[in-house]
C-alpha cells in the first residue's frame, strides 16, 4: 500500500497545477543561471517534502494508537470511504463546510509568512517556501493524509508523506520549467483523471480493510499491516 502514496502524488500534482502551480511559477529563481535555478527548485520540493513528513508523523502516531486499540481494518475502510467522498463530491461544496475555519488564524499567517519569502532568493527562502506551501490547506494532501493514518505505524506514516512528496516532483517542476506552455484547457482535462483514480485508490483501502485473505490485496485481520514487533527468546 505504501506504493499509493508515491501514485497518490503524481495524480495529485495535476491538481497542484491548477492549485499550487502559481505558487511555483512565482518562485524567485535564478532563470540566468541553470545550475542555481535547479538546486532553488529542489530546494523547494525538500521543503515541501518535509512538511507532508512531518504531517505524515502526526498521522502515523494516530494511526499507531488506532491500531493498538484494534480498530485496524475499519479504519482502512474510513479511509477509503473518506478519499471517495473527497473525489466526488465538488470542492466548492466541500468549502462551504469550511472545515479549516478553526484554524483560519494559522493559515492567514502561513500565506502572510509564505508572501515575505518570496521577496528573497535565498536557499533557505526557497525551502521555507516549499514547507509552508505543503501545509496549506488541500482536499488532496488530505486524502493523502488518510493514507497515512491507514498505515497505522509511525515510520510507514512517513514514508507514505514522502511518497506522495516525491510523486509531485516531476509535474511541480514542469510548471516552473514550461509555465508558459501549460493552457489552462490542458490543466483542466488533466484534473478529470484525478477523481477516478482517488475513488480506485479509495476502493483498493476499503478492499484492504474487508480482510478477504488474499495476498498483498486483502489479507486477514493478523496480517493486514505489518509491523516490528521485538521477540523473546
Amino acid at each position: 500500500m505504501l506504493l499509493t502514496g508515491f501514485l497518490f502524488g503524481l495524480i495529485s500534482s495535476l491538481h497542484c497545477i491548477g492549485m499550487c502551480g502559481p505558487i511555483a511559477m512565482m518562485l524567485p529563481v535564478d532563470h540566468k543561471n541553470p545550475s542555481r535555478k535547479a538546486l532553488q527548485i529542489l530546494t523547494y520540493h525538500l521543503g515541501r517534502i518535509s512538511a507532508y513528513a512531518m504531517l505524515g508523523l502526526a498521522f502515523g502516531l494516530l494511526g499507531r494508537g488506532l491500531y493498538l486499540a484494534g480498530l485496524q481494518q475499519q479504519i482502512s475502510i474510513a479511509v477509503g470511504l473518506m478519499m471517495i467522498i473527497i473525489a466526488i463530491v465538488p470542492e466548492k461544496k466541500l468549502a462551504q463546510y469550511n472545515f479549516s475555519k478553526p484554524i483560519y488564524k494559522v493559515i492567514s499567517k502561513l500565506k502572510s509568512s509564505l508572501g515575505k519569502q518570496f521577496k528573497k532568493k535565498t536557499l533557505d527562502a526557497m525551502f521555507s517556501i516549499g514547507f509552508l506551501n505543503g501545509l496549506l490547506p488541500c482536499g488532496l494532501v488530505y486524502a493523502a493524509l488518510f493514507g497515512a493514518l491507514a498505515m497505522q505505524n509511525v515510520t510507514l506514516g512517513i514514508t507514505y508523506m514522502v511518497l506522495y512528496g516525491l510523486g509531485t516532483i516531476p509535474m511541480m517542476s514542469l510548471v516552473v520549467y514550461a509555465s508558459g506552455f501549460i493552457s489552462f484547457k490542458w490543466r483542466n482535462q488533466l484534473q478529470r483523471v484525478i477523481p477516478i483514480i482517488t475513488v480506485l485508490l479509495g476502493i483498493a483501502f476499503i478492499i484492504r480493510g474487508l480482510g478477504l485473505g488474499i495476498p498483498y490485496i486483502s489479507p486477514n485481520e493478523v496480517t493486514l499491516f505489518v509491523q516490528a514487533t521485538p521477540q523473546c527468546h
